[in-house]
């Protein structure tokens, strides 16, 4: 099996230490390989999504050494795919649409026995009778976990190999996955805003990592748990399932993960202040 693996930034600010780490990491681990490093632009969110963001990326990559083949796979390129992908899985019975409003949802979860997700609080399953026979402009679409499980039992026992910080079985294979956690910890997350609309992250990154060949996802520790989404979506797609890699996070002085928002890490304010490539690998420990 030939490495390969990516780097997936989204143009809504300038990258930081904690991208510089990522990116360098996933690049070192494919030349170490033999591998290859793709580059890929998650710009779905227009309202966000900004060129001079898109830009810096290239910019800020060139410049630590970074490297990829073109041209660069953007999603906002990709829409099409993903409606391809979501159609799949209407037509297998797994969605619904949802007409709730986060105001809706808050209402509708006041009740204090109500639990949390991976992507925020439980969705009650307020719109789980519908189906997508009554879809109206402006619904979202919803993965039906009840039904998925129903259907296909098995997908609560799937496995994937795990090879970064994060230890599993000693062979590396993790067995995270439970009727309970996906009914609980994941319930009916959406996959769609809109049915003619960007897709959920969720749907993107599994349609766009089969589309690339990707062999090891290499990324923080944070998005571990969105990992176990992935595999579920992957086996109802019918798509390979790669190998991880959950690498540690790169945090401030208080130990808060680093963002956006946080333009004093950002990997350009380094080099503006004279910084070297070596100084920002020293920096992230690499």
């Amino acid at each position: 099996m030939t490495f390969r693996t990516r780097f997936a930034p989204s143009p809504t600010g300038l990258l930081h230490l904690g991208h510089a780490y990522s990116a360098l990491l996933s690049y070192d681990m494919s030349v170490a390989q033999a591998g290859t490093f793709l580059l890929r632009i998650e710009d779905t969110d227009a309202a966000r999504c900004k060129p001079e963001f898109e830009a810096a990326i290239y910019e800020d990559l060139n410049w630590l050494g970074v490297s990829w083949p073109k041209p660069v796979m953007r999603q906002s390129d990709r829409l099409q795919d993903y409606k391809t992908a979501l159609q799949v899985l209407i037509e297998a019975g797994f969605c619904y649409p949802c007409s709730c409003s986060r105001g809706d949802i808050r209402q509708a979860i006041s009740a204090p026995q109500e639990g949390t997700t991976l992507d925020g609080p439980l969705y009650p399953g307020t719109c789980r009778h519908r189906s997508m026979a009554d879809w109206r402009p402006g619904d979202a679409v919803r993965l039906n976990m009840q039904a998925v499980l129903k259907s296909r039992p098995q997908i609560a026992r799937l496995e994937f190999k795990e090879t970064g910080e994060i230890h599993g079985a000693p062979d590396g294979v993790m067995h995270g996955l439970s009727e309970d956690f996906l009914l609980n910890g994941v319930g009916d997350l959406v996959l769609a805003r809109r049915i003619d609309a960007a897709p959920a992250y969720h749907l993107a990154v599994v349609v766009d990592d089969a589309a690339q060949n990707i062999t090891h996802v290499v990324r923080g520790k944070d998005l571990f748990s969105a990992t176990k989404i992935h595999i579920v979506l992957q086996a109802l797609l019918k798509l390979p399932t790669p190998i991880y890699h959950h690498h540690r996070l790169i945090r401030d002085e208080a130990g808060k993960r680093l963002a956006k928002r946080d333009d004093a890490r950002a990997i350009r304010t380094y080099r503006d202040a004279g910084a070297t490539v070596q100084d920002i690998r020293q920096m992230v420990g690499l």
